[in-house]
């Protein structure tokens, strides 16, 4: 938990149908210079549902010295002239249209690389911001000087009265979720020190982003946040979850968050952020209740008639493990956080890992 309060006018107060606090944004205006402060990072495929709010949205922003990266993916259903129109020739938006679908790793990296920001803001396209978000977010940036992670506020795009997700947490043995996921918004929680923020509505150090190698596009999509904010912690990174800092979250528009696609790249990625980055003195004490939480969590699935996602998902992982091992040894090699101090950045409830809550 943070020792610094937010600030006094942070308490919720609905200001659209859906919920969120005035804190009086204040518009800022974009300077000449030819590096915009942030570069929001969009990849979509098939997206054509959600994308245009998301960029009206993103158009209406109060902070506005942002340049917008629109990476997508080979989508069949017209995303990216739906993107392109709605971004109605607003300078500041950039598309980048593949052949093919990269994955949300590769597709953000590639973003990435070609963003001038000094600070990398990674948005889905289902999610559609406040307008003070990127405000919120900036002032959060000179509130707490050390951080180098933010995380948004996700309001269930579907149902206001509920949370989809504030801040993501990482249980020791190796399981990482949503806090706050399908919540009431009256459990929403005050600016406070998370394990990771959730990539569909993020902000990162450009420079510590790229320096990491940003996200594993190994992992393709799912847990790649995580994995990162994994990376990060270990050379001293720290995560911020910033209350007011909002956006309205559809969630799972791409691949659905119970699909079998999604449970395929879940478990895998579980597999694999926990070997990679796991500091050896701990990966002794917790690799065999890693192993059994697979083993849980595949027996589960197979009762529920999704096995065979999750049974390659753990053979793939296992396969996977010899170039996974190998960026281990580099991960590894660049830790400065002691281990004590790493350990007290997971979470350790039971009860919080079976319920999948905050502890």
């Amino acid at each position: 938990m943070l020792m610094n309060p937010p600030p006094a006018d942070s308490r919720l107060r609905p200001r659209r149908p859906f919920l969120l606090p005035d804190v009086g944004p204040r518009r800022v205006k974009p300077p000449a210079s030819i590096q915009p402060a942030v570069s929001v990072l969009i990849v979509t495929y098939n997206s054509a549902a959600h994308i245009r709010q998301c960029l009206e949205c993103l158009r209406e922003q109060t902070y506005e010295d942002f340049e917008v990266l629109v990476v997508d993916c080979a989508s069949a259903d017209g995303s990216h002239g739906v993107a392109v129109k709605a971004a109605d020739g607003d300078t500041r938006f950039h598309f980048l249209p593949q052949g093919r679908n990269l994955g949300f790793a590769a597709g953000n990296n590639l973003a990435a690389r070609a963003a001038r920001g000094r600070w990398l803001a990674c948005l889905n396209p289902d999610a559609f911001a406040e307008p003070d978000w990127l405000q919120q977010l900036m002032d959060a940036t000179i509130r707490y000087p050390f951080a180098d992670m933010f995380g948004s506020t996700q309001f269930d795009a579907g149902n206001p009265a509920l949370l989809d997700g504030c801040g993501d947490l990482y249980h020791a043995v190796g399981l990482a979720w949503r806090a706050g996921h399908g919540g009431p918004i009256s459990s929403l929680p005050r600016d406070r020190e998370v394990f990771s923020p959730c990539a569909a509505a993020s902000l990162y150090r450009a420079d510590g982003f790229n320096s990491l190698g940003g996200f594993d596009e190994r992992f393709f999509c799912f847990m790649e946040d995580v994995d990162l904010a994994f990376r990060w912690r270990l050379t001293g990174g720290r995560c911020i979850q910033v209350r007011n800092a909002a956006v309205h979250h559809v969630g799972g528009a791409s691949a659905g968050r119970t699909s079998a696609f999604a449970r395929y790249h879940g478990l895998r990625n579980a597999l694999w952020c926990f070997a990679k980055n796991m500091p050896t003195p701990l990966l002794a004490c917790l690799l065999l209740p890693h192993l059994a939480l697979l083993a849980a969590l595949v027996a589960r699935d197979i009762r529920r008639g999704q096995g065979k996602a999750a049974v390659r998902a753990v053979r793939d992982g296992l396969l996977g493990l010899r170039a996974v091992l190998a960026d281990r040894a580099v991960v590894q090699r660049r830790r400065t956080l002691a281990v004590i101090d790493l350990s007290r950045k997971f979470t350790w409830s039971l009860r919080a890992l079976w319920r999948r809550e905050a502890p």
